[in-house]
């Protein structure tokens, strides 16, 4: 079987998380992805990870890389070079695809703007992702999921009622941006096929992820109500929370959405009268009660582990679920029976599982093809086969610092 994106070249100029991500999963579904790694300026991701120095290609065993950028080949070229913006261009020609995620200044500076590139090929789909947009009076502004959180307005939204406000527990606006890119090539490929030439595609990180609280902006526009956090709590549901199980810091969350529900998790209680109780007999009342709601729900779970509440709940068709930790999640039956980990091996940095392509298509699957790229691993691949190079042309690449095999590691130490 092939995969949906079989026959597109992807070049990836992307590093860190956003764009290494999405460009992964393009490459999951078939995409060739050439990932461009300058030999002095490389993906930062392969100096993370706490690898000792010492070790043997350092470089290329770590977790966070290896993790982002599985399916793709690793090309090595300066482009602060001449000669490396000549061949950039070159193989923008042979190309059906460029991402980049730099500051909004350096593609211009590299003399790879949008039009370049599109001179070179008018058919390519560029893919800038600026953190705050290529236009208005923050664009030249530094971004990272860290700092797009806050400026979406999520974090204001999120921790507890009456304290301080809290990120989550990674950068949310990295994967989000990059789950957005692939719907944003997808859309760009079909395009250029109903109209025969490529497009310039502009995905602000900031934007994006001001998407996903527009409920909350919609609500302040149209009723002029500015929500504050309310930690695990729903503004109308009850109950909605977080309660505590049996063992050392095991946890589950339980949701009644309507009457039916909070019926059945009171039988599960085994006090069906509290259905009937004037307290917590409709929605308006359980909020009003909503803590001491919590109280009797909490009194139930801490006698159970979370797997067991979880599963008791559920089976009584109320929504529940465990606060799971990652090898909990790593060993899951539901994940393991749908095939959700997939062993993987790298020639460096060892064998280990990770998770499978996300959407499972029955006539075109998804499926990981290669291990992520070794530094330069794929040189010969992209000079010889793909750009057709002659053996003296390389040779000059090389000896110029144009290319390389191996990463100049002083900026990284």
């Amino acid at each position: 079987m092939t995969a949906p994106l079989d026959g597109v070249r992807v070049v990836d100029l992307t590093m860190v998380w956003a764009g290494p991500f999405g460009t992964r999963m393009l490459g999951d579904y078939g995409a060739e992805v050439i990932k461009v790694e300058s030999p002095g300026q490389w993906d930062l991701l392969r100096a993370l990870g706490q690898i000792p120095r010492t070790e043997e290609r350092w470089w290329n065993k770590s977790a966070y890389f290896n993790h982002n950028n599985r399916d793709k080949y690793s090309f090595a070229l300066d482009l602060g070079k001449a000669e490396g913006r000549e061949v950039l261009l070159e193989l923008c020609r042979q190309s059906d695809v460029l991402v980049e995620n730099y500051r909004t200044d350096v593609m211009d500076n590299f003399g790879l703007s949008y039009e370049a590139v599109r001179e070179a090929n008018p058919d390519i789909i560029y893919v800038s992702m600026p953190g705050h947009g290529k236009s208005g009076p923050e664009k030249d502004y530094v971004a990272y999921g860290t700092n797009v959180e806050q400026l979406a307005g999520l974090v204001s939204l999120s921790g507890y009622e009456g304290g301080e406000p809290m990120k989550t527990g990674f950068s949310y606006g990295d994967p989000m941006a990059g789950t957005a890119l692939v719907s944003a090539v997808c859309l760009a490929l079909r395009k250029r096929r109903l109209e025969g030439h490529g497009s310039f595609v502009e995905l602000a990180q900031r934007e994006n992820l001001t998407a996903f609280v527009g409920e909350w902006m919609v609500d302040y526009s149209m009723n002029g109500i500015e929500r504050q956090p309310t930690g695990n709590r729903h503004p109308h549901m009850a109950p909605h929370g977080c309660y505590p199980c049996a063992g050392y810091d095991n946890w589950v969350t339980v949701a009644c959405q309507d009457d039916d529900e909070f019926a059945a998790l009171a039988k599960v209680l085994e006090q069906p009268e509290l259905s009937e109780d004037e307290r917590f007999a409709t929605a308006a009342g359980r909020k009003e009660h909503e803590q001491e709601l919590d109280a009797l729900i909490a009194a139930w779970t801490s006698q159970r582990g979370h797997y067991e509440a979880m599963h008791i709940l559920q089976r009584a068709r109320v929504t529940a679920g465990a606060v799971l930790t990652i090898p909990e999640v790593m060993s899951d039956p539901q994940l393991r029976y749908r095939g959700g980990w997939v062993e993987h091996s790298h020639p460096d940095a060892g064998t280990w599982e990770m998770e499978a392509p996300p959407w499972q298509l029955s006539r075109t699957p998804g499926h990981i093809r290669m291990h992520a790229p070794r530094f330069g691993e794929h040189n010969s691949y992209v000079l010889r086969d793909v750009l057709g190079l002659s053996e003296e042309r390389i040779a000059e690449l090389y000896s110029s610092g144009v290319t390389s095999d191996d990463p100049e590691k002083s900026l990284h130490q």
